[in-house]
């Protein structure tokens, strides 16, 4: 049996179905209103459709009228409702968000619609330790105070509350300000080198050309800045992510990142009031690192090795990229596309390979099939390289606490510049701060620890982000300790998947020579 079709032209559908369908409502055979208005028609056997399509809006939904939390609320009522995002808002005020949230958010755990509820949050004065935890969300935005292109006062560190009352706090604070006193007379020895090379320009300032030669220098004074420096640090994130955030700061081991936690909460809560109130801390973290801290002291700490070692990849990547392409673009079941690639002669890989990479320009995203293979590397990077590796975080990232044992890095220029000894100094006076400091509290230990000195990183990546990693800290602005990471990176991939790891285009210049032209050592 077909449905009738009739027309209620610019009229409700209800107005038309009583013009059309006078008496009692009942009807005999299905009818299907056109109506060019939305109703709702609670009639059985009457359906109703809109008969034109609306006129397409794009417009903001600002925050300088609407709370982040109101926003949530109204994209998520837009999966029931028929009406304008404007006419969603327009009913809403910040006590019916809230009640909203109360129900779906927190009571049911719909807790995508969080996602929609933005805040941004400055965070001044914190130790260079505690932006680790609080960068290590991956799905937040951070801009944060840079070692390379500022200066440090010689006060700028902090004093953990641990070491209240503690023997050990002199000790603490005396290296810390020998560090950063060595920081501070480094910097004109090695501005006089670096000037040396770079003569000032025709009519160039003093702020220019302090500017342009800044970086040159100031990279290798900061190897001796301690994780305890202060850095201010720009946070963009969704309530979500926040409140996961928040849950981690305040179930860390160390009271300046509980209390960091603490009072984000305090300050993000009287813009998502309803959704990160129940923030708090997870026992469960707190119990892994137990559980695995006692284990690892049963165990000793393995030798200094390769610095950059690749430990796990897919043989069968480069095909499985091709074949998701052939995939994509084809109507075969993946399993048939990866044995067509397979079986294909190697000069139509080539040609495949080429046609997927080789148009690609200086700006051009990668396609995303190459995500379908990645490689795990096993690195030891000085601190303050770590400090720039960290920001990429579709990587996953799993670095060891900061210690002194595994030896410090020396650039170069700091014994160009005649500083080596001081430096030297400064180091092992620091190591010893940190054996002090480890007998009593290995967490805050690290506060001590300068940049120069190493750590070890367990990280994973797609070949996709391998290509924007490895293009970008090879750059010739980037700085030597990460521009010999991605010269690896990419060396290691070009081993053992060639036909696509070609076509990543870096400079002209290998790790070796890197490590050559910039460091005098990488151990200590």
């Amino acid at each position: 049996m077909y449905p009738t079709i009739v027309e209620g032209i610019d009229a409700k559908c209800s107005q038309a179905y009583q013009l059309k369908n006078p008496g009692n409502g009942n009807v005999s055979h299905p009818i299907l209103y056109r109506c060019s208005l939305f109703t709702t028609v609670d009639l059985p056997g009457v359906f109703v459709y809109i008969s034109y399509m609306s006129k397409r809006q794009i417009y903001l939904l600002s925050p300088r009228e609407l709370s982040p939390e109101t926003i949530a609320v109204v994209f998520a009522r837009t999966s029931r409702s028929p009406e304008s995002f404007r006419e969603i808002a327009s009913g809403l005020n910040d006590e019916a968000s809230a009640k909203f949230h109360e129900r779906w958010v927190v009571g049911y755990g719909h807790a995508s619609v969080a996602e929609h509820a933005v805040v941004h949050i400055a965070i001044e004065n914190v130790s260079r330790l505690a932006v680790e935890c609080i960068e290590s969300n991956r799905l937040a935005s951070y801009t944060e105070k840079s070692t390379r292109y500022q200066k440090w006062d010689t006060d700028g560190f902090f004093i953990p509350t641990e070491l209240d009352g503690h023997p050990l706090r002199e000790r603490y604070v005396n290296t810390c300000k020998l560090l950063f006193d060595a920081y501070a007379l480094s910097l004109a020895p090695l501005r006089s080198n670096v000037e040396a090379t770079n003569p000032r320009r025709e009519k160039e300032s003093d702020e220019a050309f302090d500017r342009r030669i800044r970086s040159q220098y100031v990279d290798s004074c900061r190897f001796l800045l301690p994780a305890a420096s202060l850095a201010n640090l720009g946070m963009t994130a969704n309530a979500r992510v926040l409140e996961h955030a928040i849950s981690k700061m305040l179930s860390h081991q160390l009271a300046e990142v509980q209390n960091i936690g603490n009072e984000l909460k305090m300050a993000a809560i009287r813009e998502v009031p309803t959704l990160l109130k129940y923030a708090n801390p997870l026992p469960a973290q707190a119990q892994v690192g137990g559980d695995f801290q006692d284990l690892d002291r049963q165990t000793s700490v393995a030798a200094k090795n390769d610095w950059c070692q690749l430990i796990g990849f897919d043989p069968d990547g480069e095909n499985k990229v091709l074949a998701a392409v052939l995939y994509r673009l084809g109507g075969m079941p993946y399993t048939t596309a990866l044995e067509t690639i397979r079986s294909a002669k190697s000069e139509q890989r080539k040609s495949l390979a080429d046609s997927l990479l080789g148009q690609l320009g200086e700006h051009d995203t990668p396609p995303r099939e190459m995500e379908h293979t990645a490689y795990t590397f096993d690195l030891i990077l000085d601190q303050g390289g770590y400090g720039e590796f960290k920001r990429h975080r579709m990587m996953t990232q799993t670095p060891q606490a900061l210690t002194t044992r595994l030896g410090y890095a020396l650039p170069r220029q700091i014994v160009l510049g005649e500083f080596e000894q001081p430096y030297r100094s400064a180091m092992q006076v620091a190591a010893e701060t940190y054996e002090q400091l480890f007998q009593w509290n290995p967490q805050v230990a690290s506060y001590v620890v300068p940049n120069g000195y190493n750590r070890r990183i367990l990280f994973s990546l797609n070949l996709r982000e391998a290509f924007t990693f490895c293009k970008l800290r090879s750059a010739a602005n980037a700085h030597y300790s990460m521009r010999r990471v991605a010269q690896r990176v990419a060396q290691e991939i070009r081993r053992i998947h060639p036909l696509l790891a070609k076509y990543m285009c870096l400079p002209d210049e290998s790790c070796q020579d890197i490590e050559t032209e910039y460091f005098t050592t990488i151990w200590g």
